[in-house]
């Protein structure tokens, strides 16, 4: 099972890379910088927590792992 602190840095290391991806979209379509940076930041910050909590949810269900061998020698 994957510790929170664990998550919590996925988290943020993927919302690193979206961020600047959707700064430089909407500085595409708008060519405001300002408008750029806060839509990036308000976009982000919510798609950070519900990205956290969709990972939190997925760690307590064991669709799809392979389940631990009874003993090992």
């Amino acid at each position: 099972m994957e510790q929170h602190k664990r998550t919590l840095v996925k988290t943020v290391s993927w919302r690193i890379i979206a961020l600047f991806t959707t700064v430089v979209v909407v500085y595409i379509y708008s060519g405001d910088v300002k408008e750029s940076l806060v839509v990036g930041g308000v976009a982000n910050a919510l798609k950070m927590l519900f990205y956290y909590a969709h990972e939190r949810v997925w760690n307590r269900l064991d669709f799809g792992r392979g389940k631990p061998p009874e003993y090992q020698i």
